[in-house]
């Protein structure tokens, strides 16, 4: 496992989330390319999609500019990513 660590803290004082896994409907996001010829920055939109299964966290070190109680609360909210043939184990 990396060692990880906080180069430079944010409002909130860095923390570390012990490993978990739990089930909440979570969000996965794509970068959509339109078709055709775009503006340059222009070329890809976000699409978002969700479901609900047991999945894990690693352990996770970090800092941020949010409450802790804000982190808390709004977790389910978070896009992320796992391997949904694995979601509940961490590659390493």
């Amino acid at each position: 496992m990396t060692a990880q660590y906080i180069e430079g803290e944010g409002k909130a004082p860095s923390h570390v989330h012990a490993a978990s896994v739990h089930t909440h409907d979570h969000y996965h996001v794509s970068h959509h390319h339109k078709s055709g010829l775009a503006a340059l920055g222009d070329d890809f939109e976000h699409r978002a999609y969700w479901h609900t299964h047991e999945h894990n966290h690693a352990e996770l070190t970090h800092s941020h500019d949010y409450s802790q109680a804000d982190e808390d609360q709004h977790h389910a909210k978070e896009a992320h990513i796992h391997d949904h043939g694995h979601p509940t184990e961490t590659a390493g």
